[in-house]
């Protein structure tokens, strides 16, 4: 067994954890970056940062209430005030770093506006290329450190009561990084479907990590569906987005006979919160019968040079979005929940933090708000390096803390999958969720020897979560839709917290 020694280890290299590790890095911390492939969910973000810029007709304050309204009725004020207000500070110094963004005149910065925004404060990169240039930039200034490719972090290490490293699976065998620190940033957890924009990496590694080290989880039963991913008509697996930028240029969704999908549904009809849209296109699929319904931007200026990554994705499934309409369907894009965490990225393990898709902080309560998970990335990750750096050198090293091999329950990553889309998609209901629950506590022990394995594991633990999250929640609220309780409850306008996964079982 291989062992290394760090004073912050990361695992997760999207924008939440090199915002992390840079941050730590600057504090004169040694830091070690873990990575499954080196493929990010923020990557293939198109869409933007959403930030309340000076000198416009926008603000914290509008910001912080188009947030909150999204979020309906389960953010938390003090956290998404916190975030917000540091936004532009964030992203000021992500451009300090070498990104490029978009501008509508020299020095300053084109906006657009997406669904739940009431202003246009979306900063982006290359037309729809934001999180592309975003990556590029952190990548960039990560170069000066110690990031590891194909390890996969397998369990946390503890020693009396703190946090102690963690254990890793790479080319090389199993083997530990030790640090006092240990920063999760592992994304979301889009692969529990049969199709999602996510990457293939995107299994809930951080969420089932924190389950099985005891640590509360809240919120994962509201999983947002992006309303327009590309329909093509077959395959699984991840599909391309199709920002939603382009509404907030003039692009409209419609069924196949041309009538709008949203008219009467919402105020802001097709920029309404990506949770309405979503219910509003499965109603109408459920009510016709149609495989898609289709985004109309045939209207829209310049498609080609404002959009150039969903033009190319248009173009490479045959479609010319400037004579044809979009086939669109709703795909599994965002986690709201997570391992709880304080707006610093704190968890309530000492030396323990977790950024970015994996964290709950409060952000998002109950449906994310367009383009605010960039700007959480960057805020959340930048605090929780500084705060693990702080820690570790407080700390100081740790005892070595051998972990024993290990099986967890698991299932077959296609079998997770099918559960999940029959059962827990954008519409649920009791019956459908308890079979989900019955299969997945059913799953039986593995020894987890390889990515494959520890993905499985992951993916059955954090499936049995959504799950329980989905069965306690008997009501509609967000992006979480109950058939069988459609409407607000309004007793149950508190986060849904869940205890720990069942502990591993030790082999060897």
């Amino acid at each position: 067994m291989w062992r290394r020694r760090a004073d912050v280890v990361v695992v997760g290299t999207g924008v939440a954890g090199l915002a992390a590790a840079l941050a730590a890095h600057r504090r004169g911390r040694k830091v070690v970056l873990l990575s499954k492939s080196g493929e990010t969910a923020t990557g293939y973000a198109q869409g933007g940062i959403a930030v309340a810029l000076p000198d416009t007709d926008d603000s914290v304050d509008a910001h912080v209430a188009d947030t909150l309204a999204a979020g309906a009725g389960l953010c938390d004020p003090d956290a998404v005030r916190s975030i917000v207000a540091d936004g532009y500070r964030a992203v000021s110094e992500l451009a300090g770093l070498g990104a490029c963004f978009d501008e509508s005149a020299p020095g300053r910065w084109a906006l657009t506006r997406e669904g739940g925004h009431t202003r246009r404060r979306i900063v982006h990169s290359g037309g729809d290329a934001t999180g592309a240039e975003v990556q590029r930039a952190l990548d960039r200034a990560a170069a000066v450190l110690d990031i590891r490719r194909g390890h996969v972090a397998l369990d946390l290490l503890y020693d009396r009561g703190a946090v102690a490293g963690v254990s890793v699976l790479s080319a090389d065998g199993p083997g530990a990084v030790y640090a006092p620190s240990v920063i999760l940033a592992t994304g979301g957890l889009g692969h529990l479907y049969s199709a999602t924009t996510n990457p293939v990496g995107s299994t809930g590694d951080g969420v089932a990590l924190a389950m099985w080290a005891g640590l509360p989880v809240a919120d994962l039963e509201f999983i947002q569906f992006h309303p327009t991913m590309l329909h093509t008509g077959r395959g699984v697996g991840r599909r391309p987005l199709i920002t939603e930028a382009l509404r907030g240029e003039g692009a409209r969704i419609v069924d196949a006979q041309g009538a709008s999908v949203t008219s009467g549904v919402h105020p802001m009809g097709d920029l309404a919160p990506r949770d309405v849209v979503a219910a509003a296109i499965e109603a109408r699929l459920s009510a016709t019968g149609d495989e898609c319904v289709y985004l109309d931007a045939r209207a829209v200026r310049d498609f080609a040079a404002r959009f150039p990554t969903v033009n190319a994705a248009c173009l490479r499934a045959g479609i010319d979005p400037t004579r044809t309409p979009i086939p669109v369907v709703p795909g599994a894009h965002y986690s709201c929940g997570g391992v709880v965490t304080d707006a610093h990225g704190r968890t309530d393990v000492v030396g323990l933090f977790a950024a970015g898709e994996v964290a709950r902080t409060g952000m998002h309560g109950a449906n994310r708000l367009a383009s605010n998970s960039l700007l959480e990335g960057l805020v959340v990750g930048g605090r929780a390096g500084e705060a693990a750096a702080s820690h570790a050198e407080a700390a100081g090293p740790g005892r070595i803390v051998d972990p024993p091999p290990a099986v967890r329950p698991a299932l077959r990553r296609t079998e997770v999958a099918r559960l999940m889309t029959r059962h827990a998609s954008v519409v649920r209901d009791g019956d459908g969720l308890r079979e989900l629950a019955g299969a997945v506590g059913a799953a039986r022990p593995r020894a987890l020897r390889s990515r494959s394995d520890f993905e499985e594991a992951a993916l059955t633990a954090v499936a049995g979560a959504v799950a329980a999250s989905a069965l306690a929640r008997t009501e509609t609220r967000g992006c979480h839709h109950r058939r069988d309780f459609p409407e607000p409850d309004p007793a149950q306008a508190i986060g849904t917290v869940r205890d720990a996964a069942p502990a591993a079982v030790a082999v060897g």
